[in-house]
């Protein structure tokens, strides 16, 4: 049996050499027990394991904190954006932002797509009655359509200047159809490009996806747009054959080949196959420049937040042959006048021409 004194002197011992070593010993006071070196180290590994994955496991604080930041300083960057376009009166909704003009223009667009509504009714009960045998080319939707937006600018104030409207008014006169094509950056681009053309019957090129749109669908169907759908070969062969034959029977074509609208503003690649009913057909271009329209009405606004008068121009440029071309140089021809007439911040990059 060990006296006391040879205890403690081994105690003392064990713990002045836990003082001095790098590893932590398990020593057990009950049982004057003394751990092996690798069973200390596994412990200690093990210790250390566990408060690494409950580190991981749960954010500090800190973190959470920065995330919340980050995404505060968002939000707070869009609002200072859109209180600087639209003025103290600007705010945001779920919806888009608005303004005071902006809920103006909503109104006035409501309720003149009220009376664009019935129009368009009366127009498919005259279709009706008459089995398709008049307005073959349904012409009288698209008046209607052309006439509420029309109506809208003239109410809102929002007419574009336009340069070079000469070239249409004399394309017209020759009696010759064309596809008219232009950029799209905002909403208010397919009232400017109606306004342009002139009342005269057109047709657009459109995705499928328009028709479950309240009212536009309903026209878009009533006057026999072509709906290009992206999904089903068939049907785009379809829908290029539909697109020749209203060039052929004298309509013209009107749509925007970057597809959808630009949100950096900026000119996008044209879709591959935009300008082949046109080039199929023998029949020219018309380009078109539309400038400033996202200055109205940015992708994130709801409505308009002030009128296009003095703010947005179109630039109408000179008809372009498809006859002696390829398709993709009719097409580089094309995006090469529109991009002639924008403004150097709707211009494409170096790198997307």
């Amino acid at each position: 049996m060990k006296s006391p004194t040879t205890t403690c002197t081994a105690s003392a011992a064990l713990l002045l050499a836990a003082a001095h070593s790098p590893t932590t010993l398990a020593f057990s006071p009950s049982s004057h027990v003394v751990h092996s070196p690798t069973t200390v180290s596994i412990q200690t590994r093990r210790t250390s394991l566990h408060l690494s994955a409950a580190a991981v496991a749960t954010p500090s604080n800190d973190d959470s904190s920065s995330t919340n930041t980050v995404a505060l300083t968002k939000q707070q960057k869009r609002m200072q954006q859109i209180r600087k376009e639209g003025g103290i009166t600007a705010f945001n909704t779920k919806f888009g932002a608005v303004n005071l003009y902006a809920i103006y223009h909503g109104l006035v667009s409501i309720a003149l797509g009220l009376v664009w509504f019935v129009a368009l009714t009366f127009s498919k009960l005259f279709y009706k009655l008459t089995g398709d045998r008049l307005d073959k080319k349904r012409r009288l939707p698209v008046f209607c359509s052309h006439m509420w937006g029309t109506l809208l600018m003239l109410f809102t104030w929002s007419f574009p200047k336009v340069e070079n409207g000469d070239v249409i008014k004399e394309f017209h006169k020759s009696g010759r159809k064309a596809m008219f094509v232009a950029n799209h950056n905002s909403w208010m681009d397919i009232p400017f490009l109606g306004y342009t053309i002139g009342w005269h019957n057109y047709k657009f090129v459109a995705k499928k996806e328009l028709e479950k749109v309240p009212i536009l669908g309903m026209a878009i169907k009533l006057a026999k747009n072509v709906l290009v759908d992206r999904s089903n070969r068939r049907s785009q062969l379809m829908t290029l054959k539909q697109g020749m034959k209203w060039l052929d029977d004298g309509v013209n074509l009107c749509t925007f080949p970057e597809g959808t609208r630009s949100r950096s503003n900026r000119l996008m690649p044209f879709k591959n196959g935009a300008f082949k009913m046109a080039h199929k057909a023998g029949k020219p271009v018309v380009p078109i420049s539309i400038c400033g329209a996202a200055k109205v009405m940015p992708s994130y606004w709801l409505f308009p937040l002030k009128p296009s008068r003095n703010v947005c121009k179109v630039v109408v440029h000179e008809p372009i042959e498809s006859e002696g071309k390829t398709e993709q140089e009719l097409a580089d021809a094309v995006r090469d006048a529109i991009i002639s007439g924008l403004p150097e911040e709707q211009r494409p990059l170096p790198t997307t021409q």
